[in-house]
């Protein structure tokens, strides 16, 4: 029921999951905890929180209650037809004078989009920005929260000053990678590292013969084992980093979680001009579908590599164009 993420998701699935916590507020915590005053006060810890009488937990549900639907600008009728009880029924519960059922407070919660936990939770203003962010996890699809947290952590984690010292450039073989990071690193003064080549020089051999001895899970161990160990070495440097990063999520977090990353992209076309410009035909060797090989792997990549935190097209640009545009940015992000 709790969420490893972010914490509770007021989704409706999980209200239907809650009536075992419901039976305990409602059934097992106040009627025990009087019960228990009743007939111990003897021996009561002193800092035990005096039990709740009927009548003033029905008053601070039915403010509760008022209080959420006014905090998402829902009226009585709607909540009402949503959670499926009549008019009167909800405005005798928001008036404190209602005597509600575990089904009937489960529907409720459902209607107004919350928690039954949210609903008996204590009456604290929270700030409106909070509220808004608040709103804003609830319409947001479960697929989508992974990419919330990550960006919430590298943007306000301790140390994300530490990690725009480190520039990284992905994306296709082609989009401009090894040229623009090397002017960046070169303006900058900073070291340029190509994970490609790092990859080699640690197992000893050309990715080809790593490719064909390990295979892909192999080529993936040792790229991340070389990345770790590149980052671990310098603090601050402008990478170029192989396209295929992205197919590994633990190496691609972790590239997330230490570097500043940069999306280089173009159109299809233009990378494989570029490709075959530097005198590679390997792509289109034999491979008379290739440009439709090279869509559907950008295609199955284009969201994963959105998670960088800038992007930068350079279709139809010259090198100085793209360089030009990649300073600008940078400037305006590093800030």
């Amino acid at each position: 029921m709790q969420d490893g993420r972010l914490g509770w998701q007021p989704t409706i699935q999980s209200f239907l999951d809650l009536p075992r916590i419901v039976c305990i507020i409602m059934h097992t915590s106040f009627e025990c905890m009087r019960a228990h005053a009743s007939t111990n006060s003897k021996v009561a810890n002193p800092r035990r929180a005096a039990p709740i009488r009927d009548g003033d937990f029905l008053v601070f549900l039915g403010k509760r209650v008022r209080q959420l639907r006014s905090v998402r600008g829902t009226t009585r009728k709607m909540v009402a037809r949503e959670a499926d009880v009549s008019e009167r029924h909800l405005a005798q519960l928001e008036a404190g004078e209602g005597n509600v059922s575990i089904v009937l407070l489960r529907r409720i919660a459902a209607a107004l989009n919350v928690s039954l936990v949210e609903l008996f939770g204590p009456e604290t203003e929270e700030p409106a920005e909070k509220q808004m962010i608040q709103r804003f996890l609830e319409r947001l699809p479960n697929h989508r929260l992974e990419e919330v947290v990550l960006r919430l952590m590298r943007d306000f984690s301790p140390g994300e000053k530490a990690r725009r010292q480190r520039i990284a450039l992905i994306g296709l073989r082609g989009a401009g990678k090894s040229t623009l990071g090397a002017k960046l690193a070169e303006e900058r003064a900073l070291p340029f590292i190509e994970t490609d080549r790092e990859i080699e020089k640690d197992a000893g051999m050309p990715l080809a013969e790593i490719f064909a001895l390990y295979g892909q899970s192999g080529y993936r161990a040792i790229e991340k084992r070389t990345l770790e160990r590149v980052l671990n070495e310098n603090e601050r440097a402008v990478l170029s980093v192989g396209g295929g990063v992205v197919s590994e999520k633990e190496t691609f977090d972790y590239l997330l979680s230490h570097c500043y990353t940069v999306w280089i992209k173009a159109q299809p076309e233009e990378y494989m001009r570029r490709v075959m410009a530097q005198g590679d035909f390997r792509a289109m060797a034999g491979h008379e579908h290739a440009m439709e090989d090279l869509r559907r792997i950008l295609e199955a990549r284009e969201p994963l590599y959105r998670q960088a935190d800038m992007e930068l097209d350079t279709s139809g640009n010259s090198v100085e164009e793209s360089f030009s545009k990649l300073k600008t940015t940078l400037q305006t992000n590093l800030r």
